[in-house]
């Protein structure tokens, strides 16, 4: 068949099921990558600074589909786009009507679900509706559900509290695996559950209770009655499968609420677990707790990356799972066996009237971590004076010296890392010609301290949080540099292969101060060809590494930062194309825009 009719796919949000981020393409490669140009960009329109016309801040975290010839990609509005993905030319917009009218955190759509076996997308919005839609038209597929929607919200919501979906739902099978979005200020609110439901019918095949009820495995990690209507515990990120082995690999966040748990003693399975179920049944594995008791919301945000590695000569079925920690936890996948030790370390306590801290919290030997846990009088920055002199005023009165789990006090507390981490739902990428696993994260701590809070119902007498991310009136964080970085970690020996700095602040660059690295959320693709693309940094910058050596061999600057992890793949014309979505806002910004920009090589390059 000519090349030009060959078109190389990127059907599953992680490239495969189970969430690699690998492409055996190469024709973008390390020898011409600095040609790559635009070669079409499309404005999708939805975007919004949470002040003109939406309550809500947005953010453009799709990472786009290709199958079959057409490109499918989802907006901050929930809405579903197909275009050429030669041309970006629109061939159909769907439009899932969200109530943009709703206050959520951020307007979040990290995209869509193909269903090979039903050729059938699944769209998921933040309104708890799932629907799928036929791939030609854009039209809702009328055999399933209520006319090609279901409400994802039926059996899970309490008077308090919302639920939604901001990550893909996965396929396994003819089974559609969801988890969902909850919010979790408050003990109580919707449940975290995960669910299994067929994908012709929309007809709900089974329900896993990640807050343990009574009789079930993990019941007993819930003091008395604090299991009831708990919120929290869900799954907001992206769920992996393993086809072959009928397998669906689940990150679940933390209980609720975030930063207190005296009404929630125990570990609190499965809040901040790796949780291995059978796509058919629903039925648990295996499982992990990373954090035991989470008080600090160091959800499980990062996609588990299904791989293979070397043990002991042999290739073993792996999965990596990577934490806010910087933690990563490597497990055979078919067992749950740890490949690399973990040890149960004693963990510090607290000092918080009616609180239960874990004594002790797991820390696998290997590999190094990835982000800092901690810091001292002497790490303050030096970048500028008067960075250095906001920092320490900001920080006068508080507990600097606070090592990794040192639980929020009533004094100032500075914790590493903050809440959004170290690394987060952008992930890792794998490259299974090296085994490597390439992880972006950011060091940027949280300054808090626990304040009693009373709203009148005894059921949630508890201690809430002031908080704020540890940095200064320039969003320069606290500590000196690096703030930033990308990592090749080898996961047949648990070791760095090498570590770069990632990002820049340009006004810092402009007085010649080193690059600092900076906040970052997204992730990165890895290729035969030698690269490894990646933005995710709140500079604007889309970047491609050398996946051997971590060399900077590109650098473009995009329109508003890149806030998503980029896809590639072979159009019918036979070029390589390189995509990421460019949306700014977030957490980090103050430019929106919701624009999908493409790259390739010049036409007729070689």
């Amino acid at each position: 068949m000519p090349l030009a009719l060959v078109a190389q796919d990127w059907p599953s949000y992680g490239g495969d099921p189970g969430g690699m981020k690998y492409s055996p393409l190469e024709q973008i490669n390390r020898r011409n990558v600095q040609q790559l140009e635009v070669a079409w960009e499309y404005d999708t329109g939805d975007s919004s600074d949470g002040r003109t016309q939406f309550p809500s801040r947005s953010a453009f975290a799709t990472t786009p589909l290709v199958v079959d010839g057409r490109m499918y990609f989802t907006t901050p509005f929930h809405r579903l786009i197909s275009v050429e993905p030669e041309t970006g030319k629109e061939l159909w917009a769907f439009d899932s009507k969200l109530n943009k009218a709703n206050r959520v955190n951020l307007y979040t759509s990290r995209g869509s679900a193909y269903w090979n076996a039903g050729d059938r997308l699944f769209l998921a919005n933040q309104d708890g509706f799932l629907f799928s839609i036929d791939p030609a038209d854009g039209k809702p597929d009328q055999a399933f559900a209520d006319n090609g929607r279901l409400d994802l919200k039926t059996g899970m919501m309490h008077p308090e509290g919302r639920y939604g979906l901001t990550s893909p739902v996965s396929l396994c099978g003819d089974m559609v695996i969801a988890g969902g979005w909850v919010t979790d200020g408050r003990p109580r609110g919707a449940s975290g559950d995960v669910r299994g439901f067929d994908a012709r019918t929309g007809k709900l095949a089974w329900t896993f209770h990640t807050v343990p009820r009574p009789g079930e495995f993990g019941h007993d990690t819930w003091e008395g009655d604090s299991w009831k209507d708990r919120s929290g515990t869900n799954a907001w990120s992206i769920i992996t499968v393993d086809e072959a082995n009928q397998m669906a690999f689940v990150p679940i966040g933390s209980p609720s609420t975030d930063y207190y748990g005296g009404d929630r003693k125990g570990d609190n399975l499965f809040g901040n677990s790796l949780l291995a179920l059978d796509c058919e049944t629903g039925e648990r594995k295996w499982h992990f707790q990373t954090i035991h008791h989470d008080l600090w919301d160091w959800d499980l945000a990062s996609p588990p990356n299904l791989i293979e590695i070397v043990r002991n000569g042999e290739q073993v079925q792996a999965v990596a799972q990577i934490t806010k920690t910087g933690f990563i936890f490597v497990f055979d996948r078919l067992t749950g066996e740890p490949l690399f030790e973990i040890e149960e370390r004693p963990a510090p306590q607290g000092e918080i009237p009616g609180e239960q801290y874990s004594p002790t919290q797991p820390w696998p030997v290997r590999p190094p971590p990835l982000t800092r846990h901690s810091m001292t009088a002497d790490d303050f920055t030096h970048v500028t004076p008067e960075s250095r002199a906001e920092c320490l005023e900001m920080t006068k009165d508080a507990v600097i010296e606070s090592p990794l789990f040192r639980p929020t006090q009533e004094k100032l507390t500075v914790i590493f890392p903050g809440t959004n981490g170290g690394p987060n739902w952008g992930g890792g990428s794998f490259d299974p010609e090296t085994d490597t696993l390439y992880v972006n994260s950011m060091d940027v701590g949280k300054v808090a301290q626990m304040v009693e809070i009373e709203d009148g119902d005894p059921a949630y007498r508890s201690r809430g949080t002031r908080w704020g991310r540890f940095w200064d009136s320039n969003e320069h964080p606290c500590q000196k540099p690096p703030w930033g970085h990308l990592t090749a970690v080898d996961l047949n020996s648990g070791e760095f292969r090498w570590r770069v700095v990632l990002g820049e602040y340009d006004e810092l660059t402009a007085k010649g101060i080193p690059k600092t690295g900076a906040s970052n959320l997204g992730g990165s693709v890895v290729t035969k060809g030698g690269l490894v693309f990646i933005a995710a940094t709140n500079d604007s910058r889309f970047r491609a590494f050398d996946k051997d050596s971590g060399e900077l061999l590109w650098e473009t600057r995009l329109p508003a930062s890149g806030h998503a992890s980029p896809m590639t793949y072979l159009g019918k014309d036979g070029r390589q194309y390189v995509a990421i979505a460019a949306g700014g806002g977030n957490k980090y910004n103050k430019t929106y825009m919701a624009k999908m920009i493409v790259f390739a090589l010049p036409e007729g390059s070689q």
